[in-house]
Formats: structure tokens, sequence, C-alpha cells
């Protein structure tokens, strides 16, 4: 008679080092807002009829990774504030991304456009920057009453936002403040923010009088740009970020384009980024200086009225607004 085989052994628990890295996989889940239905540990070839585990061991790897992306999210967890290295905190920091809001606008409750804004702070008051013709153009018959802007509320969860709905109209009056200089109406318009107004705990990283350019001389033709906004009103809607176009200046900087207030940049862009913030990186370096440049406010694509549609493509050209504009109209007395 044959001896009875020999027990299966069992599988070998999971070690210190693999259940910390299932906790860190975790928690990072947590920090791009995924739910507990992308544990790796329910993918079928983790499970233990493909593994040959035990369910036990199974099921103690699964709550490792569980444990971890729980971690982030807890109200007893520590610290409350993005921990310095992290992909939540260095998002948190950077303009492009907290600085930037998509604005819907609305006659009534019917919707009309979507649109790009970004955050200007100055002397402790919060504006919001878009293009003019978003919020009033004559030729096109457009005359929103209100607008609607999203913040973000947790920078550890980007899937935590909060609406603000703001009356664009006052006693019949205006509450934005638009510009005209030598060259006719400017295409940029702020207006402030009533900060008792906004979702608690708001996260907003705020452009402000650091971000404008000392000199014209510090930018030329050529010179590479970043433009953060919603083209076609398409975004990430899971952590509700803007998307980034990559540009160049495309005219003499510092020089009014055509006697205009603008100058040209070279991007591809769509509907739905008129009021981008039209951006170049510079070196902060250990100064503490911003790391962004706010060179212009992105409006409209710059096309030629002679060319033939069916023959030339597109000039691929834009107009951006010289970002200076904002410490006019945000003056105490703009």
């Amino acid at each position: 008679m044959d001896p009875p085989p020999p027990a299966a052994l069992p599988a070998p628990a999971a070690d210190k080092g693999e259940r910390a890295e299932l906790q860190r996989q975790g928690a990072k889940a947590a920090a791009r807002g995924e739910n507990q239905g992308s544990n790796p540990m329910f993918d079928s070839i983790n499970q233990p009829d493909a593994t040959g585990e035990s369910e036990q061991a199974w099921a103690d790897r699964r709550d490792d990774w569980e444990r971890g992306r729980t971690s982030q999210r807890s109200p007893t967890a520590s610290p409350a504030r993005p921990v310095p290295g992290t992909v939540a905190s260095k998002l948190a920091e950077d303009e492009v991304l907290f600085g930037v809001t998509r604005v819907l606008t609305f006659a009534g409750a019917r919707g009309l456009t979507a649109a790009s804004g970004f955050f200007f702070e100055r002397d402790g008051r919060l504006f919001l920057v878009t293009s003019r013709h978003v919020l009033f153009d004559a030729p096109s018959g457009h005359a929103p009453d209100r607008i609607e802007i999203e913040m973000h509320t947790d920078p550890h969860d980007l899937t935590q936002v909060g609406t603000v709905s703001i009356l664009l109209y006052c006693d019949g009056q205006a509450v934005w403040h638009q510009a005209r200089d030598s060259g006719g109406a400017v295409d940029v318009a702020v207006l402030e923010l009533d900060r008792s107004a906004m979702p608690p705990g708001c996260v907003v990283r705020a452009f402000g009088p650091q971000h404008l350019s000392v000199g014209f001389d510090l930018f030329e033709v050529g010179d590479r740009l970043a433009i953060p906004g919603f083209p076609l009103g398409f975004f990430d809607t899971v952590h509700h970020l803007p998307v980034v176009r990559q540009a160049s200046i495309a005219s003499a900087y510092g020089t009014r384009f055509q006697g205009l207030g603008f100058f040209l940049t070279d991007a591809r862009m769509h509907r739905g980024s008129s009021g981008s913030p039209v951006l170049a990186r510079v070196d902060a370096g250990s100064s503490g200086q911003a790391r962004w440049c706010l060179l212009g406010v992105h409006s409209s694509r710059m096309d030629m009225a002679t060319r033939d549609a069916a023959l030339d493509e597109s000039l691929g050209l834009n107009c951006a607004w010289y970002a200076d504009v904002l410490m006019t109209l945000t003056a105490s007395d703009p």
C-alpha cells in the first residue's frame, strides 16, 4: 500500500517588505481618487485559485492594500496637511493645477458655454480672471447672467470639489471689471470673489503680482510657454484638473502686435481655452521666487479674413493679452 501523499505546504506569508509595499500602493491609489474596487488583489491573477496561496494569505494582502488606502482618507489620519515629497503635496503647490478653474456660463438655469479662468490674489483680495468675451460678447449676443466655477476642497483627495455660483450683475451693474487702452478694448476681465462664499477648506494656489514679469527683455520669440485650461471642455473629470498645451512666443514680446495690447503665441488651441493663463517656466533656484511667470491671458485664435478655408490651413496662432493689465484691473479703484 502506497503511503499517502505529503500534505501541501502552505504558501509563505507575505514578508514585512511586501506588506509595506501593498500599503504604499493603497495610499497612492487614495491620492489618485481610486475606490476599493481598484484593489489589485481582486484581479483574477492574484486570486488563490491562480496563486495557490491560502484564502487567509490572500485576505491579508487584500487588507494591507485597503489599509494603506483608508489611512489617507481617515479623519484621524496624521498629518492633516500634505506630507512633503508626496504626489499630493507637489500638486497642491502648483499654480498650473490649483490656480486654474473651469468657467461655466448660464442664462438663468440654461447652460451656455464653457471656458477657462484662473485665480489672482493681490493685497489679500482674491479675483477670478478670464476673457471679457466669456462674460459678455455683443457681436455674438452672448450675455450670461451668472457663472459657476469649481474649487478643490481636499489636497489629498482630488475628487472632492465644491461649486461656486457667481452672479454677474448687481442692481443692473456688471460686477466684473474690464479695461481699455490706446488700442481699444482689452479682452480680459476680473471679478472679485467673496471668500465667505467659498467651499469650506477650498484649496486655491493663486497667481499674484510676484508672477508678473519684471521686464519685457526676459523673454523673446521662440521661448516655450505652457497654457493650462479646458479646451472644448476637456479635462480630467475624475480629479478635476486642467490639461496643458505647449506653446511658444510667436511675435516680438513686449511689442503690441499691430498696435493692440497682446502678443502672439504658436499653439494648438480650441474653444474653451479662453481665459487661460499664458505661462513661462522660470528657474526659481533656492530664492523662493515663483517658478511660473504669468505673461498673458489667452483670448482667441488669430486668423486671416483672406484665408481660403479650402486651400489654406489655419495659421495656428493665438492672441495673448499682456498680463500686466491685471495690476490695473485689481487696483483698489479700478
